[in-house]
């Protein structure tokens, strides 16, 4: 990344010194400079800022950093101002963020190459640019001062926002200085601080967002108010691939306060002067659905079609060694299968989006997760350039992959509501839960079959795993990172399976023809293949007679990362000592594994209680972690305690299911997450490191689900094969 002066000349430098004080951003090279210069020429002519920059000082002595990404609970806001705080040596409370403009030439997502928030990238690739930005900006600040003060930069110290010169004794504030700092030339290059001298970064430092939501001055898509504003709520069709064939409004549009009933490409929408009202039309609303091309298959007809497909070679992921030499004459075959269902996202804050259409221009509000796609998908569908559509990037009630649609799909039907009635009103759209848990967009649900060939040693020798399910990228704008018909978001985790194995063969069949929309769920590929690899191994290692972290530790001497997470964890749950043993017929296990997702390595120890009904509790979980450096220790630890809940819900209680192509799910009674009785005691430790800093909103998921699994079975040596886990199949 190369450090690149934003002020390139004496009227740019008089407008941005008089609108924001001090602004300063890292830019990509090439292109991106040229867009800078362009959105600066054109915020100059209509005298209004237009937020290109990560880092901005006000006169009023406040730091405002512009994210990149969205905060949807998650704790990036708090994290990337850490980062920048940090380099610039900023104190805490005057620091503040703002959720940047759509731009992708400003604001791209430099490990996704669009702006957008998602695979545990925030940290990551804002690591080096905003420590540039924060540094560079306080090199402007000591220039300042110097030059005012007519002393060697060399002398002046800055801390917890002021900036000191120790022999005359004067001092300024960053707010004092921040007009004399934007007259001075942006460094080329900057000096970084030694990781010995962070004092925020590694340590607590009170949520940037806490406040804000605790007092309700948050802003949601709910709090959008906009004059003359219509809700919208949609009708949608039964069953996937189903359209409108006809609809009635007569009982709708005599309920009072129902303005407006439309057709759109996703069903009917009334439009009403609030949410209550509108659904109120929507349940008197008469539709027929044409079902011509419907989706009509059951979740078991499908599976059926999995099984048969996983009799068939697909197209290769990995191949190391030869397997089938592996496989001829082994001491012994183990051999399992498993299923896991589709899973539903179920953020908090259903789905929402408010817009704002005109002929030159169309607005919207929302979560905004995805604003390159949505940008570029809005346009096309409202016949504007890119540029003419804005995206104010609000907070979001959680999102865990839904909100970063690969076609846009909610963000679209609103934006289509608005259309339909010709942009006369502001349209506030309002998914009801069970519009998300009926006709969303799901993790896809996988077949998995696996082999492992042991020699007479009991030395694990072969592997072979095939994998079945819909690919997530496959018709989205990411489809050329399928490759020779292996979607990566498949067979993540088990084509870079870190075992030690001489002859691997990972295989995938992609079924066609199955019309349920798919996109990825926190961990994504990760929540199905480390269940798989993981509890298989466990079984390999009771079947040669070997505890399962002795086991897994002798095949991952190449991988020292998962080692040490693995050691850590086991260790502090006291692996080698016994559980205290149950009351009243009840079983207890201990259960283990270890996982890397988006670069970060992960182990956890479950502890459960199984009564004889196969009731379940899981009692503790213990957890380690290896990120890289870590920004922010306790937000660290609230990500893994979330991922757990979170990957503990699916475990005991995920399924969406079909029956004739219509989902059986609708909301929370139907489709529970865990309830905090369920909630098992967690402990997190992280590794400490020196390592960049690498993504922890999603690694702490894969890793639970397998280590309750192997728990189980180490308590009533049943093994798990299908998700949820069924009770009726733990029973003594």
């Amino acid at each position: 990344m190369t450090n690149t002066a934003c002020i390139q000349n004496e009227s740019r430098r008089r407008f941005l010194h008089g609108v924001a004080g001090l602004t300063l951003a890292i830019y990509l090279p090439g292109p991106a400079m040229a867009a800078t210069e362009a959105g600066a020429s054109a915020s100059a002519k209509t005298d209004a800022f237009e937020p290109n920059a990560f880092v901005r000082i006000g006169r009023d002595n406040s730091v405002t950093v512009v994210s990149k990404h969205l905060e949807m609970g998650q704790g990036t806001y708090t994290g990337l101002a850490t980062i920048v705080a940090e380099e610039l040596d900023a104190a805490w409370p005057q620091v503040r963020v703002v959720g940047a403009p759509a731009n992708v030439k400003l604001y791209k997502n430099l490990l996704l190459g669009v702006q957008g928030t998602g695979g545990s990238t925030a940290m990551a690739n804002s690591w080096d640019q905003l420590r540039k930005a924060g540094a560079s900006a306080r090199a402007m600040l000591v220039a300042a001062a110097a030059e005012q003060w007519k002393v060697p930069a060399s002398e002046i110290q800055v801390s917890n926002g002021v900036l000191t010169h120790g022999l005359s004794g004067r001092k300024a504030t960053f707010g004092e200085l921040a007009e004399a700092a934007s007259l001075q030339s942006v460094p080329t290059t900057v000096e970084l601080k030694d990781p010995k001298d962070f004092k925020l970064i590694g340590t607590h430092v009170p949520r940037v967002d806490s406040r804000a939501k605790t007092d309700g001055k948050a802003i949601f898509t709910q709090d959008i108010h906009l004059p003359g504003m219509l809700t919208a709520v949609v009708a949608h069709p039964p069953r996937f691939g189903a359209t409108v064939k006809s609809f009635d409004a007569t009982k709708t549009k005599a309920i009072k306060g129902v303005i407006d009933v439309v057709r759109i490409p996703t069903g009917v929408a009334v439009l009403a002067k609030d949410t209550w009202t509108a659904k109120k039309g929507r349940d008197a609303l008469k539709v027929e659905w044409d079902e011509t091309h419907a989706f009509k298959l059951g979740t078991e007809q499908m599976f059926a079609q999995y099984r048969e497909l996983a009799k068939s070679p697909g197209a290769v992921a990995r191949k190391d060694g030869d397997t089938e030499s592996a496989f001829a004459k082994p001491a012994k075959v183990l051999r399992a299968a498993y299923d896991y269902p589709y899973l539903a996202h179920s953020p908090m804050e259903p789905l929402n989006c408010v817009v704002q259409l005109t002929k030159e221009s169309c607005e919207v509000w929302n979560g905004e997760q995805f604003q390159t796609v949505d940008q570029d998908n809005i346009a096309k569908l409202v016949d504007l350039r890119p540029e003419q559509v804005s995206l104010n990037m609000l907070f979001a009630g959680g999102s865990f992959g839904r909100r970063a649609s690969k076609t846009s799909d909610y963000v679209l039907e609103a934006v289509s509501i608005a259309k339909a009635i010709d942009g006369r009103a502001p349209v506030k759209m309002v998914w009801m839960r069970e519009d998300d848990t009926k006709g969303g967009y799901y993790r896809p649900a996988f077949h998995h079959a696996l082999e492992a060939a042991l020699d007479d040693q009991g030395q694990l020798v072969g592997w072979r795993h095939r994998l079945v399910g819909q690919s997530i990228m496959q018709g989205s704008p990411f489809e050329g990172f399928v490759k020779n018909g292996v979607d990566p978001t498949s067979v993540e985790g088990a084509a870079t399976i870190p075992y030690a194995i001489p002859n691997i063969l990972v295989d995938l069949q992609t079924p066609k023809d199955i019309g349920v929309p798919v996109q990825w769920w926190r961990s994504v590929g990760s929540t199905h293949t480390a269940y798989s690899v993981e509890t298989f191994i466990d079984e390999i290692a009771a079947a040669a007679g070997q505890d399962p972290v002795a086991f897994r530790l002798k095949l991952l001497g190449k991988h020292p990362r998962h080692a040490g997470v693995l050691k850590l964890a086991a260790d502090k749950a006291e692996w080698t000592t016994a559980l205290p043993p149950g009351s009243q017929g009840e079983r207890r296990g201990r259960g283990v594994a270890v996982h890397e997702s988006f670069n970060t390595f992960v182990a956890q120890v479950a502890e459960v209680t199984v009564k004889p009904d196969g009731s379940l509790r899981v009692d503790r979980v213990v957890c380690a972690v290896d990120c890289g450096l870590p920004i922010n220790p306790n937000n660290i630890r609230a990500q893994v305690e979330g991922a757990i809940g979170f990957a503990l819900s699916a475990a005991l209680h995920g399924a969406i299911t079909l029956k004739d192509g219509e989902v059986q799910q609708a909301n929370f009674d139907t489709y529970p997450p865990i309830r905090i009785f369920e909630m098992p005691k967690i402990e997190v430790h992280i590794v400490p490191s020196a390592e960049k800093p690498t993504g922890m909103g999603e690694p702490g998921v894969p890793p639970l689900a397998p280590a309750v699994a192997n728990a189980v079975a180490a308590a009533t040596g049943k093994r798990v094969r299908r998700l949820p886990i069924n009770p009726d199949e733990l029973k003594a």
